[in-house]
C-alpha cells in the first residue's frame, strides 16, 4: 500500500535526514525492479509529497504533512468517517511564515483563555491589534502577553490577564504592540 510505503519513506528519511537512493528504495519497499521504484516516486511527486531538484530527490512541505483524518465530536460518541487529507501544522497555524515566530510561555497570567505555562504561542508579528486580540506588547518597557483592552472613559488602551488574580496593566509611560497571538501548542506527555 502506498501510505504504508509513504511511512517507511518518511521513518528513513527521519533517521538519515535524507531521502533513500532508488537502490536503497529497492530494498527498503521490498522491490525486484527499479521501474517499480520509479512509479512509485512518480506517484509521490504528482500527489505533492517529493520533488526532484537537480536530479535529487527532496521533501515538499506536504511531506510533512499528517493526516486529516476527519471530525470528531467532543460531546456524545458518533461513528467516525475516515476521511483522507493531508494537513501541515505550518499551513494551518501560520498564515504568513515571513511575520510569524514562536514563544514559550511563563506565568499563569493567561489561563483563562486556555495558554499555560510551557506552552509554546504563535506570534504574527504587527502593530496594530483590534481589541481583545491577545498580544505580545511591551509596557512601561517590559514585555508580556495580555488581552488588549480600551478604557473608553480615558480613551486609552491597556492589558487585561485572563487570571482573576492579576490586576489590569495600565501603562505609566508606553504600550507598545508586537505581534498578535495566532495559535497556542500544547504538548501532552
Amino acid at each position: 500500500m502506498t501510505t504504508d510505503r509513504l511511512s517507511l519513506l518518511k521513518r528513513f528519511f527521519k533517521k538519515n535526514r535524507r531521502l533513500p537512493s532508488y537502490s536503497e528504495m529497492l530494498s527498503l519497499f521490498g522491490f525486484s525492479s527499479k521501474n517499480a521504484v520509479f512509479k512509485l516516486i512518480n506517484k509521490w511527486v504528482e500527489a505533492g509529497f517529493i520533488k526532484k531538484e537537480s536530479g535529487k530527490l527532496a521533501p515538499t512541505p506536504r511531506f510533512f504533512a499528517l493526516p486529516m483524518l476527519g471530525l470528531i465530536k467532543a460531546g456524545y460518541p458518533i461513528l467516525a468517517e475516515e476521511n483522507r487529507n493531508y494537513l501541515t501544522l505550518d499551513d494551518y497555524l501560520i498564515e504568513d511564515p515571513t511575520s510569524a515566530f514562536l514563544l514559550k510561555v511563563s506565568g499563569d497570567s493567561m489561563t483563562g483563555v486556555g495558554i499555560f505555562e510551557g506552552d509554546i504561542v504563535v506570534i504574527e508579528r504587527k502593530r496594530q491589534a483590534s481589541i481583545g486580540d491577545i498580544v505580545l506588547a511591551q509596557i512601561d518597557h517590559e514585555w508580556t502577553l495580555k488581552i488588549l483592552r480600551r478604557d473608553r472613559m480615558k480613551r486609552t488602551n491597556y492589558l487585561e490577564a485572563a487570571n482573576p488574580k492579576y490586576p489590569a496593566f495600565r501603562p505609566r509611560e508606553s504600550l507598545e504592540i508586537f505581534g498578535v497571538v495566532k495559535a497556542v501548542v500544547r504538548k501532552f506527555n
